[in-house]
């Protein structure tokens, strides 16, 4: 017997983000992925290819500052996508962050915990490759 559960293993259910397609979250397998679990790189066909970022967080000046760093990074580097704020703790809790703010590029969190200067999140993006 365990006293307040301490011992027991606990089964986790982890929810993988869907293919970068779509953009959603997904509440199913990686394997039901359009592109059949391969890498967001090559989804579909295009290679190495900026699809979607987004900022999560819960709405305070932390987080609300890296969406503006992210938004200033993206412009800077005249790229024509939108940056997504996200603040919905559903939809962040689905991506496994447990400290904001989070960034997420072509659904793989990159950074979390820390409030990123534009210059800082233009490395970052250089450094996966786009």
């Amino acid at each position: 017997m365990s006293l307040f559960g301490l011992g027991k293993k606990i089964e986790e259910v982890k929810i993988e983000p869907a293919c970068a397609c779509n953009g959603e979250v997904a509440t199913h397998e990686v394997s039901s992925c359009c592109c059949s679990g391969q890498q967001a790189e090559n989804c579909c066909g295009e290679d190495n290819k900026l699809t979607s970022i987004k900022v999560l967080g819960a709405g305070c000046k932390s987080c609300h500052n890296q969406y503006e760093n992210v938004k200033e990074a993206i412009e800077e580097l005249g790229l024509g996508i939108e940056v997504e704020y996200i603040t919905d703790m559903e939809k962040v809790m689905a991506y496994g962050v447990m400290s904001m703010p989070a960034i997420v590029v072509n659904e793989t969190v990159v950074s979390m915990g820390k409030v990123l200067k534009s210059s800082e999140v233009i490395k970052l993006l250089e450094k996966l490759g786009f």
